[in-house]
């Protein structure tokens, strides 16, 4: 195969012939190590115990593999890829950056629905409003930012809304705040907290017996705008230690919403 071809060139030239040691051993000498015959396989996980931020870990593997002989050109091509790609929705009007290695996932219910890979509970989606039945002017028909946040909650708490025995939430609204965007349009941002406990033994009939222990902790972030007399609003989700590594990352996001004007 071409592959087998090309790979083979890469290798080094056959060892030197065979010497022996004053103890009277058998011994080869290579120039530098095989390192395509080796297979790296890395599974990061962010725990506690872990500290080492997810997105980094790859890189620390990589880095170690590269000083352990990889020459730059091979490094080239390992090195994780970093940053945030546009989404342009020219039919809606709208648009945003998010992480370039998340994934979209079509029948989600949103309009548009980005996903990461590796920790299935963070994402980003878009909602609208029916453009036959809103007429919004602007964000600040849905009041102060304060009761445009209550808003918000209650709308989370309507969709995790569980009939599930032993199921208790907390939640709270972290911050709500408006700014104006660059270009001239208001936007409301809100931050809440939501944690879920649930029994391990809902059915136990001593009140002892049902452990109540928490199974989520998550941040969601929104940001609303008003355009083409709809509603948008930019939902991230994100478990609160994973937040904690990449508020800045979420930030940029958030601060990247755009709702634009259709045309025609």
């Amino acid at each position: 195969m071409t592959t087998t071809i090309i790979l083979n060139s890469l290798l080094p030239p056959p060892p030197p012939p065979q010497t022996h040691s004053p103890s009277g051993l058998t011994r080869h000498t290579t120039s530098f190590p095989l390192r395509y015959s080796t297979t790296i396989s890395c599974n990061v996980q962010t725990t506690k115990a872990f500290a080492v931020p997810r997105r980094n870990a790859v890189a620390l593997i990589l880095s170690s593999y590269f000083f352990s002989g990889v020459g730059l050109h091979d490094a080239a091509f390992a090195q994780p890829s970093v940053g945030l790609r546009e989404y342009i929705d020219t039919f809606d009007g709208y648009s945003f950056r998010y992480p370039q290695n998340w994934i979209p996932v079509r029948g989600a219910g949103a309009d548009i629905f980005f996903r990461d890979p590796y920790v299935l509970d963070e994402n980003i989606s878009v909602e609208l409003s029916s453009p036959s039945s809103s007429r919004y002017k602007s964000v600040e028909d849905l009041g102060p930012p304060q009761e445009a946040g209550e808003r918000v909650l209650k709308q989370y708490l309507t969709e995790f809304m569980s009939t599930r025995l032993g199921v208790k939430r907390e939640s709270n609204i972290l911050s709500t705040s408006s700014r104006v965007a660059d270009d001239g349009r208001i936007y409301y941002q809100v931050e809440v907290n939501i944690k879920s406990y649930a029994s391990n033994n809902e059915l136990a009939v001593m009140p002892q017996d049902r452990v109540v222990s928490l199974e989520w902790d998550r941040r969601y972030l929104s940001v609303l705008g008003v355009e083409n007399n709809r509603l948008y609003e930019l939902r991230l989700q994100t478990p609160e230690n994973v937040f904690l590594e990449e508020e800045n990352d979420l930030r940029q996001v958030m601060d990247s919403f755009r709702v634009n004007k259709v045309l025609g």
